[in-house]
């Protein structure tokens, strides 16, 4: 088994605020995070994928093919975007970094099998010191 991983950048816009709480209990869980003009990010995404060596190609998998699966169904739609109301795949959550971490992994999981590859782990870094990993349910 071996282990490859992969890193893409996007930047994008978000609140953290429960509709249920006062903007007082937002503005003392989330803080600024709370801010009702969004604050952004400049992300970075990695995905780690796992398999064995194809003796045909080297590869566990191509990674020409790793970079388009995560641009075309995540990296795209998410750049330079707001995560609260133009993510078609964040509508309804919150959307902090541990929630984008597992949806991203919903959508790059079945899209990774196809090529014969699994998805090991996901790693999302919001700044320079806060990321969150995910493996999977």
């Amino acid at each position: 088994m071996i282990y490859i991983e992969r890193k893409e950048r996007f930047s994008a816009a978000h609140q953290l605020y429960n509709p249920n709480w006062s903007d007082e209990q937002n503005r003392e869980v989330f803080g600024k995070c709370s801010n009702k003009n969004f604050h952004g990010h400049n992300y970075t995404l990695t995905v780690t994928i796992k398999g064995e060596i194809n003796p045909d190609t080297g590869f566990v998998m191509n990674l020409v093919d790793l970079k388009k699966i995560i641009n075309t169904h995540v990296t795209d739609k998410l750049d330079h975007s707001n995560l609260n109301h133009d993510v078609d795949f964040m509508q309804g959550k919150f959307s902090s970094t541990e929630v984008l971490a597992v949806e991203i992994w919903k959508i790059l999981e079945p899209e990774i099998a196809k090529h014969g590859a699994q998805l090991h782990k996901i790693r999302l870094d919001e700044t320079l010191n806060n990321a969150v990993e995910y493996f999977g349910e």
